[in-house]
């Protein structure tokens, strides 16, 4: 049986928003039984240059309704980058998994050919939707959501390889 653009889609992204949404939740717990103000995780970063916790968050779960929708061919929600806490990051995470669970395998399989064409730096950049979907999508997704996980765990929190990769 071959993989679906939806199996190589939705239900990994979806794990790897639940996975992130308890690597935030160790993060909060650990601030609280250390009696650290959020915002030192919040807006942690791992290099001065580099987004903080929360713009990782935020493109996490852009990276993720982008590509469900794109590959779907259908809008992209828009959400205001506006989270400063946990639970605000928790709630963005939920919103994005609830639009990825809305989107059915019949909107997105098939889409292997499909034109994609995003915008990055002033540019269009084209592709089908399978090189889309394994050239930049889930490249970006991964990036990010690893870089979350390296910011938490630069600052302190415990958490390890089990907790990034969820229950296998």
């Amino acid at each position: 049986m071959s993989l679906s653009m939806y199996s190589a889609s939705v239900p990994v992204l979806v794990r790897g928003l639940k996975n992130l949404s308890a690597l935030l939740d160790k993060a909060a717990q650990h601030a609280q039984d250390r009696q650290i103000d959020a915002a030192v995780f919040i807006e942690g970063r791992l290099a001065a240059d580099m987004f903080p916790l929360r713009r990782q968050v935020q493109s996490v779960s852009d990276v993720a309704k982008g590509c469900a929708a794109r590959l779907a061919g259908i809008e992209i929600p828009s959400f205001a980058d506006t989270e400063t806490s946990f639970a605000e990051l928790q709630e963005r995470i939920a919103r994005t998994i609830a639009f990825l669970e809305s989107v059915s395998a019949a909107q997105i399989d098939g889409s292997e050919e499909r034109a994609v064409t995003i915008k990055a730096r002033g540019r269009e950049i084209p592709f089908t939707g399978q090189s889309y979907l394994l050239a930049f999508a889930m490249p970006n997704f991964y990036f990010h959501l690893t870089t979350a996980y390296d910011i938490l765990r630069h600052l302190g929190v415990d958490i390890g390889k089990m907790d990034y990769l969820g229950a296998v």
